[in-house]
């Protein structure tokens, strides 16, 4: 007999759930405490890098999956920072999980903050990568951000200012493995998410504040005894650490890593490290 396929995140089959009235699609590799990771602006279940999953998935039952009606999944897209969180609320629900870890990069960040405000006792804990604290904050994203993430269809030099830190040559490399490793995934892929879509959403949920602090979210950050892991690196030019190193201090439980020479997608330039912290923060923190 063949020996079962192993599965990893380039190969592991795209699987759905119906849940009011509409079906999330989302990959599940892995064994252990579970692991629910949201996604970042425009992202879809294809914008993870295999091999931070895969570190990640050694020690843990990691799933990602596309917001509704992104990527593969059906019903109404929108940005409206509730409705991503409940998307990964219907999901845990869906697959029967009471509780999990819950994670998330950049807008997934904010999507995995307001899920664990509005069902804390459900949230184990928190992983935060390159992603914003709550309410209104000293630093913005730079301009580059904008001109960068809004274009129609980005390329790799995209990739490389958004994600990483252009003037290191050590972080463009990185960004060129960490693509390639991304295109290995040749089957069963999710579309990429159309700019009129994007700007849609966008409209939908424009304010002074990205995190807009309407339910008292920056309170529960600084009171909660749930355990939080914020990873970024200092060259972030999204959502700049110098805002966490603001409310961090204030906070009970907030543990922050800082990566040098990184930018926005630490755990896809150094995949392996971001998973054995994650790990290692998981089993002791």
């Amino acid at each position: 007999m063949d020996a079962p396929t192993a599965h990893s995140a380039v190969n592991t089959p795209t699987r759905f759930v119906e849940v009011k009235g509409r079906r999330l699609a989302y990959r599940d590799i892995g064994e252990g405490i579970p692991i629910i990771l949201c996604l970042r602006f425009r992202g879809i279940l294809d914008s993870w890098d295999p091999a931070f999953l895969d570190a990640l998935a050694a020690h843990h039952r990691v799933i990602t999956f596309d917001y509704s009606g992104l990527g593969q999944s059906t019903g109404e897209p929108s940005y409206v920072r509730r409705r991503l969180a409940q998307d990964a609320i219907d999901l845990a629900d869906a697959l029967g999980l009471e509780r999990f870890i819950i994670g998330g990069w950049s807008l997934g960040g904010i999507a995995a903050q307001v899920a664990t405000r509005l069902h804390p006792e459900r949230i184990i804990k928190q992983i935060l990568i390159g992603t914003t604290p709550p309410g209104k904050v000293r630093f913005g994203a730079k301009p580059l951000f904008f001109e960068r993430a809004l274009k129609p269809v980005n390329d790799l030099d995209d990739e490389i200012v958004l994600f990483f830190h252009p003037e290191s040559q050590k972080s463009r490399a990185a960004a060129v493995a960490s693509h390639d490793r991304i295109a290995a995934r040749t089957t069963d892929v999710s579309p990429a998410i159309p700019i009129q879509t994007v700007l849609k959403m966008l409209a939908e949920t424009q304010a002074e504040d990205i995190f807009v602090d309407d339910n008292g979210y920056r309170d529960f950050l600084k009171t909660t005894d749930i355990p939080v892991l914020v990873i970024s690196g200092d060259k972030e030019i999204v959502f700049p650490v110098e805002n966490w190193f603001d409310v961090a201090p204030q906070t009970k439980s907030v543990h922050l890593m800082v990566f040098p020479q990184m930018g926005h997608g630490p755990q896809h330039e150094a995949p392996r490290i971001c998973a054995d912290l994650i790990t290692s923060f998981i089993q002791n923190g």
